[in-house]
């Protein structure tokens, strides 16, 4: 059996570099706060950087066009002229809606994938905790911003809103089952649902070829898999050819039509964050979480999930949007029915292997 890591790793390693006892309830509760704020700072940073001005970059590399380029070397000033410009907007409510729900839904948008990244490891024991149930734990605080987009295009007292919840529903719905059925087969490979425990699997070697030793990256042992997680993922994270809770063409800009000021800057903010959960997902669960050679392992984790960021950012400016009964038809008669394909396969060839 693998060896299991502490359940708070990074705040034991701020506790020891302050010289306290981690046992101790209260230094427990310090370092844990430090530790998720030094996680979320740097996941703010990311955002306004790749949110604000590298999805600006990409998109336009990828169509030929030319980004924002005059505020600032390289444009990247265009990041606080937008925060600025995006904050001090007023905020608007709509006569009718249904208050309580319409302020509370970004938040939950927003503070739902920041929940997820409390068990992804960062690599050298930068993970905030590593419960046993670390895979189910993600996906089930994923989720939750589902319930955020429904409220949000049901309060809003707009009929482009309410299509919008009414299919960031439907969509999760037929592609969260698959999502979590291709993560269950990782499962079978890895025998454990602690993330730290499948990073620690994929570090064995897979194949050795003139000397270069191929790691068992669940990418590399089970490629069908990773292909369908990808997919999956692009539905959750609302990227094309699913971007239908907010076509613009077709809605206005869907379940966010009626927010502005700070509430737009949080849902915004929660789009962006889910798809770095997204990518720091496939990063742990596919390719070996942060395992990389010569440099340091965090360094390596962020490049995997980054890589994935990218992925995301090219389907939005290459693929095309389906419609959206073609969108249910793919999710539950073709990804649910391949997954289930793909883990009833992955339990034989584990049962034989272990046999």
């Amino acid at each position: 059996m693998l060896p299991l890591q502490s359940e708070t790793p990074f705040p034991k390693i701020l506790a020891d570099l302050l010289g306290l006892d981690i046992n101790e309830p209260w230094v427990i509760a310090v370092t844990a706060v430090i530790a998720a704020g030094v996680i979320a700072t740097v996941l703010l940073t990311m955002t306004a950087v790749l949110g604000i001005w590298g999805k600006r970059k990409i998109t336009a590399a990828f169509t030929d066009r030319i980004a924002v380029n005059r505020h600032g070397p390289y444009g990247l000033l265009i990041i606080p002229a937008d925060a600025v410009r995006l904050l001090s907007k007023e905020l608007i409510v709509p006569e009718g809606v249904d208050r309580p729900a319409w302020d509370l839904a970004p938040l939950i948008i927003a503070s739902s994938a920041l929940l997820g990244f409390a068990v992804i490891p960062f690599g050298n024991d930068l993970q905030l905790a590593d419960p046993e149930i670390g895979l189910a734990y993600l996906f089930a605080v994923a989720s939750i911003a589902s319930l955020g987009l429904l409220m949000a295009g049901y309060a809003s007292n707009n009929k482009f809103s309410f299509l919008g919840g009414l299919r960031a529903v439907a969509q999760n719905l037929a592609y969260e089952i698959p999502l979590v059925i291709t993560g269950a087969s990782v499962v079978l490979f890895a025998g454990s649902l602690r993330l730290s425990t499948i990073v620690e699997v994929q570090q064995q070697t897979l194949v050795s070829l003139g000397g270069i030793a191929i790691p068992s990256w669940f990418a590399f042992v089970n490629p069908f898999a990773f292909a369908l997680f990808l997919i999956a993922n692009l539905a959750e994270v609302g990227r094309n050819p699913f971007d239908i809770p907010e076509a613009p063409t077709e809605i206005v800009a869907g379940y966010q039509t009626e927010y502005s000021s700070v509430y737009f800057v949080l849902i915004y903010l929660g789009e962006f964050i889910h798809i770095f959960l997204g990518g720091a997902i496939i990063a742990t669960i596919f390719l070996g979480g942060a395992s990389g050679p010569v440099l340091p392992g965090v360094v390596w984790f962020f490049v995997k999930m980054i890589s994935v960021y990218l992925f995301t950012q090219w389907a939005r400016s290459a693929v095309p949007r389906v419609r959206i009964d073609q969108l249910i038809q793919i999710g539950w008669k073709g990804m649910l029915v391949l997954s289930f394909a793909n883990l009833i396969l992955t339990a034989i060839i584990v049962g034989v292997v272990n046999a």
